[in-house]
């Protein structure tokens, strides 16, 4: 099987695994506070991600480049502002508005790497911001905390776009293993940091939310991170964010059964504009 070819399943299931924690989250946070709950995830992450590959690990010392720093710390702000958005929104607007990250890639390789999008991008874009507007759809009542939930969303968007781009160089320049670990290590240190400044932090011993986050922790951490970090260099970051477009989609479809979200007639049209929207922009490139 071609290298690139087998990068783009491994990419896909990790986009399934990613779908599946929308509902997961939103379904924890009532028993844990959102950094508090991201702190322990990634904490369980970091000790056993260690414990196994402890010798690639510290083989040797760990010396991040521009890149590798700029991996770790929008990991944190990614998932920090992703987790406490689902506080407030649903997991469907989450997994929508999260989607949008594939519009804002393209727009950070302008800057990063300069590359410069075709007019395909821009149709995207223009698809995928009437998309949004029929998803939040502010002429209904929806309250003030879910539109926070989604604005914060929509800054966890952004901020994993330019994770994309920088994981794209920092995966040729360091070590899979240290950058792995030490994206684990960052984002557990700096929940745990941020907690008391930004929420009243709680944990309850439920056996719910310690299963959740085992799941998250070893399936949708450890092994989509590594997977995402071996593999995604091996397909450009145009194609990876094609994949992506899909999490979105499986998000809403587990909500739907899970969780009996309903987005109405309004939120299907501008979920679907926005993944049309994402496809156009992406397969454009091709």
């Amino acid at each position: 099987m071609q290298l690139s070819r087998k990068a783009e399943i491994y990419l896909l299931v990790v986009t399934l695994i990613w779908g599946s924690t929308f509902v997961i989250t939103k379904t924890s946070l009532d028993q844990a506070s959102p950094l508090m709950f991201l702190g322990v995830r990634f904490l369980i992450a970091s000790l056993i991600f260690g414990a196994v590959f402890h010798k690639k690990i510290f083989a040797s010392k760990f010396k991040p480049g521009k890149a590798a720093i700029f991996v770790c710390l929008t990991l944190f702000i990614g998932f920090a502002t992703q987790t406490a958005g689902l506080k407030f929104t649903s997991a469907s607007h989450s997994g929508f508005i999260t989607g949008l990250l594939v519009i804002f890639t393209p727009i950070f390789q302008v800057i990063i790497e300069k590359k410069f999008p075709n007019r395909g991008v821009w149709v995207g874009v223009t698809l995928v911001t009437i998309g949004l507007y029929f998803l939040v759809n502010p002429s209904s009542e929806l309250s003030g905390d879910v539109l926070f939930g989604d604005f914060l969303t929509l800054i966890c968007a952004i901020v994993y776009a330019i994770y994309i781009v920088y994981l794209d160089i920092a995966s040729r320049e360091t070590d899979i293993y240290q950058l792995t670990f030490y994206q684990f290590i960052t984002v557990a240190v700096f929940s745990f940091a941020a907690a008391p400044f930004f929420e009243t932090p709680f944990l309850t011993s439920d056996t719910d939310l310690w299963t959740a986050l085992i799941y998250l922790a070893v399936l949708a951490t450890i092994v989509t991170t590594f997977i995402q970090t071996r593999f995604q260099k091996d397909t450009t970051p145009a194609k990876a964010a094609v994949i992506f477009t899909m999490e979105p989609v499986f998000s809403a479809v587990l909500a739907f059964f899970v969780l009996n979200e309903m987005i109405g007639l309004t939120g299907i049209f501008g979920g679907t504009l926005i993944v049309i929207g994402l496809l156009t922009s992406e397969l454009s490139k091709s």
